[in-house]
C-alpha cells in the first residue's frame, strides 16, 4: 500500500510527533537530549525550519516548526531521525530501529490554534504526571517561552511576538495562557 502524501505547505507552521518504536525509550541520558537538540537546531538550519516549541519526552518528540519550502520539515526529520538512531546505536551498542515509522505531522492553520498547539506541547510533562508545573521539565520550549531562558533553538512565532511589546510581557502573557481554560486541548 502506497504511503499517503503529506500535506506540506511552505510558512504554514505544522504540529511534528515523532514516537519511539512500541512506546520505547528514545532518550537514556541528559547527554542523549543534548544531542538531539543539538542536531535538531542543525537541521532546522539546513532545512530553513524554524522551531517555535518542542519537548522531549521519554519516547516521543513534539515540535512545533514552520517550514519556508515544502520539503523543509521531511528533509529536517528524515536526516535527524537517521542521525539519532545512528548515535543510540552507537552509544548504546545496539541494532534496530528506534522510532515507530514515520514521523506525523498536522497544520497549524490560525493563531488561536498555534497557542493551543504550543501550550499542548509543552504540558506533555505535566500531563505525563513526570512534574507538577512545566518550568520544572527542563527539556521543552517552556523555558524559553515563559521564562526567558536563551535556547539557541527557537525563533519566536510572530504570534508569540504579538503577546506583549517587551520579553518579560511577552512571557508573563504566554505564561498566562497556561492558566486559561479555553485553550485547553
Amino acid at each position: 500500500m502506497a504511503r499517503a502524501k503529506r500535506l506540506n505547505i511552505p510558512d504554514v507552521p505544522q504540529h511534528v510527533i515523532q514516537r519511539g518504536n512500541n512506546k520505547q525509550v528514545c532518550f537514556f541520558s541528559e547527554l542523549d537530549y543534548r544531542v538531539y537538540l543539538s542536531k535538531l537546531k542543525e537541521y532546522s538550519e539546513k532545512y530553513a525550519v524554524a522551531i517555535h516549541a518542542f519537548v522531549l519526552m521519554t519516547n516521543h518528540v513534539h515540535l512545533l516548526a514552520t517550514p519556508t519550502t515544502a520539503k523543509g520539515i521531511s528533509g529536517l526529520m528524515q536526516n535527524l531521525g537517521r542521525y539519532y538512531v545512528w548515535y543510540v546505536n552507537q552509544r548504546y551498542q545496539r541494532t534496530g530501529t528506534l522510532w515507530e515509522g514515520r514521523f506525523k505531522s498536522e497544520l497549524v492553520d490560525s493563531e488561536l490554534y498555534l497557542l493551543q498547539v504550543s501550550r499542548y506541547i509543552e504540558l506533555n510533562p505535566v500531563r505525563a504526571f513526570m512534574v507538577a508545573d512545566p518550568a520544572d521539565y527542563p527539556w521543552s520550549s517552556y523555558q524559553a517561552n515563559a521564562l526567558g531562558k536563551s535556547i539557541q533553538l527557537l525563533t519566536p512565532h510572530p504570534c508569540y511576538l504579538a503577546l506583549g511589546a517587551t520579553a518579560a510581557e511577552r512571557q508573563r502573557n504566554y505564561r498566562g495562557l497556561f492558566a486559561r481554560s479555553e485553550l485547553r486541548l
